[in-house]
């Protein structure tokens, strides 16, 4: 099966609906990674049919729990789940941001070659980062626990922001350790079409 009918079959399993021109540019970003990964090993995920679903599906099936219209996506790597999420999602603007040079320069090349717009790829450690403005969200995905993922970017997010942490098991040790200004607002369990693992989302509100 080639990539495009295996990403079809995939979004009619989640449910999700997309244009002929997001799918496309979707699988333009795997055949990219793919390409880079053999030189600069952007990720341990080597086959693309693989990609579509751990990185692909895996980062768009949370797209219908974000509120807002501008996020970051710290420790975003080869821009997950930044990339995918501003393909489908193009009226928001992403900041990825990653300490790396060679991952920052592979968000380069695919903002060129994908004309993304609204991604914005900025090398950067994530306490020394100031942005000029702040954030309707906070996302990361196996970044760091809850409480250095909030102790890093609580300079990140406005007012009514929120943090949304991509995770595996619900992480129950985590949760329980979270200050009382940083209240959970919910746990989502994620369902990835043909992924045997768990995955979990959890959004967390500021006071």
């Amino acid at each position: 099966m080639g990539l495009l009918p295996q990403l079809n079959k995939l979004l009619i399993q989640a449910g999700i609906e997309l244009t002929e021109p997001q799918k496309q540019q979707l699988i333009s970003y795997v055949e990219m990674l793919h390409k880079w990964n053999k030189a600069y090993n952007l990720t341990s995920v080597r086959a693309p049919e693989q990609m579509i679903i751990r990185h692909i599906l895996d980062s768009i099936v949370v797209n219908e729990h974000l509120d807002g219209e501008r996020f970051i996506d710290v420790g975003t790597g080869p821009g997950l789940p930044g990339v995918p999420l501003a393909i489908i999602r193009p009226e928001s603007h992403f900041v990825l941001l990653d300490s790396l040079g060679k991952r920052v320069r592979f968000l380069r090349q695919v903002q060129h070659e994908l004309g993304l717009n609204n991604i914005e790829p900025i090398q950067s450690r994530v306490e020394e980062y100031q942005p000029e403005i702040k954030f309707d969200g906070v996302i990361s995905r196996a970044f760091a626990s809850l409480t250095d993922m909030l102790h890093w970017c609580a300079h990140l997010p406005q007012t009514n922001g929120r943090f949304y942490a991509l995770k595996g098991a619900i992480p129950e040790d985590e949760i329980a350790l979270l200050p009382d200004n940083y209240p959970v607002n919910r746990v989502m369990e994620l369902k990835v079409p043909e992924l045997d693992e768990q995955r979990h989302l959890v959004i967390i509100d500021i006071k």
